[in-house]
């Protein structure tokens, strides 16, 4: 952002602000800092750390990822993948050629297990027919990208037409068939948490083969996501960022000027909560989307054209929130790496909206197995949407609770799980979110501890009464 007249330039080149301390305002900074036109250059940082939704803690004996989970794509068009292996975060299997080629098409892999609310272990050939079903349709809808018109506005619509007409040619029995349609409503949950959104329907069409699918097997980094930013942090020069420093306004396309430069003229002066001013040439915005649609009325002056405007104000943005829960003792098996989690009496093709107090938890897809952490075991739970939105007016407890209900209930019959579990809640934290682009039984079956993580304002508790989990 700068003026559009004609204004002086600082001697040895212009001053320029980054706000914003997240991976975009930190790369942003480390090109500018490798370039010699730029030798004036600051971060602000609204928090005391930098990283943004990229934060790694350790927790449960290991390092547990608040935000960012994995690089997805990780092959050489990929630019996080880049970063991470020039400064060695990465092993040797996630650096290998073969990794590197796989062609994941952008999908999440098949479940190790699947759970049916009744209790019953789901086939894992239905729900890998099913897989094949719902994944070539989403691969379908990219080819909608460049077409002149599309057969109906959203992915949701579009999906579930499709899958309409594959339901009249089903052949089985009417329990399999129903079994089938609930499968394919977790694939829809799932979907939600990749896109970000609380249902398909609110996602365009036309543009959803705008994101670009890369090659490569997706991988974490095994001593923590952060570690990623911490060294972008080390690379730019000392006092670079100023943390603690949220701006409230951006003066943009003026005449400022500035007692510690006298004689200059600057188009933008940042101004900050505490009421300090920066005056600059430039500034690069890298502030989260939602700040923006929150502030957008008050943090330009003069406003942003109407055409940036209503840019910000159109895109979407959606609710993910992760769950961690720790065990004791495994109830899941050995090689067991995603527990995918089927209601029943589910369609992706019936509109039934219950009331989210009675059916939030029903969005969940599931649990991903994280490294077993010395003695400690813990799954990551996934859940997307209004109903994500409602967990978070729930208190650590009442999640808590509900939460061991449904681990009971979809894997107490199963002869293979087992193992006992402790209880108790160890964090409960609203600061960390995803953002999305729209348009076992065991002999002593005790409840998990908890780590909640979530996006948004803690509304009041909701008052617990019975969770129903059919």
């Amino acid at each position: 952002m700068e003026a559009t007249g004609s204004v002086g330039k600082a001697p040895g080149g212009p001053r320029v602000l980054v706000v914003g301390g997240g991976i975009a305002g930190l790369g942003a900074a480390q090109r500018l800092c490798g370039h010699s036109a730029f030798p004036h250059l600051r971060v602000l940082e609204a928090t005391a750390r930098a990283g943004g939704r990229i934060r790694s803690e350790r927790s449960f004996g290991g390092v547990v990822e608040v935000g960012a989970h994995w690089i997805h794509g990780p092959s050489r068009g990929n630019p996080v993948f880049q970063l991470a292996a020039e400064y060695g975060l990465l092993g040797e299997k996630e650096l290998s050629e073969e990794n590197q080629l796989v062609e994941t098409g952008g999908h999440v892999g098949l479940p190790s297990v699947s759970y049916a609310s009744s209790g019953a272990r789901v086939s894992l050939q239905l729900v890998a027919e099913m897989a094949t079903l719902f994944y070539g349709l989403i691969d379908q809808t990219r080819e909608f990208l460049h077409a002149a018109e599309t057969p109906v506005p959203s992915v949701g619509e579009y999906l579930k037409k499709e899958i309409g007409q594959h339901v009249t040619g089903w052949t089985e029995d009417e329990e399999t068939r129903k079994l089938k349609l609930a499968i394919l409503n977790s694939f829809f949950n799932l979907e939600c948490c990749v896109s970000g959104t609380h249902s398909m329907d609110l996602v365009a069409l036309a543009p959803f083969g705008e994101y670009t699918v890369l090659p490569g097997l997706d991988c974490t980094f095994s001593k923590g996501y952060q570690g990623l930013t911490n060294c972008m942090m080390a690379s730019l020069p000392e006092d670079t960022v100023v943390f603690e420093k949220p701006v409230k306004t951006i003066h943009w396309n003026g005449s400022f000027q500035e007692a510690a430069f006298p004689g200059e003229t600057f188009p933008v002066s940042v101004e900050c909560e505490d009421g300090d001013r920066f005056p600059v040439h430039h500034v690069i915005v890298t502030v989260p989307l939602g700040f923006l649609k929150e502030r957008l009325d008050t943090f330009f002056d003069p406003p942003l054209p109407a055409e940036k405007a209503e840019a910000i104000r159109k895109i979407g943005f959606g609710t993910n929130n992760k769950i961690f829960l720790e065990f004791e003792e495994p109830f899941w098996e050995p090689d067991c790496q995603l527990i995918q989690l089927v209601w029943d009496d589910t369609s992706p093709l019936e509109d039934a909206a219950p009331a989210l107090q009675d059916a939030w938890f029903r969005k969940l897809i599931g649990f991903v197995v994280l490294p077993a952490f010395a003695s400690v075991h813990v799954l990551c739970g996934f859940i997307a949407g209004l109903e994500s939105e409602f967990m978070e007016t729930l208190s650590d407890e009442e999640v808590l609770l509900c939460l061991t209900q449904v681990l009971r209930r979809m894997t107490a019959p199963d002869p293979v799980c087992r193992g006992s579990h402790t209880s108790h809640v160890l964090l409960h934290d609203a600061r960390c979110s995803a953002v999305g682009m729209e348009g076992g039984r065991g002999s002593s079956w005790v409840q998990p501890a908890l780590f909640f993580l979530c996006q948004g304002r803690l509304g009041p508790s909701f008052p617990l009464t019975d969770f129903n989990l059919t």
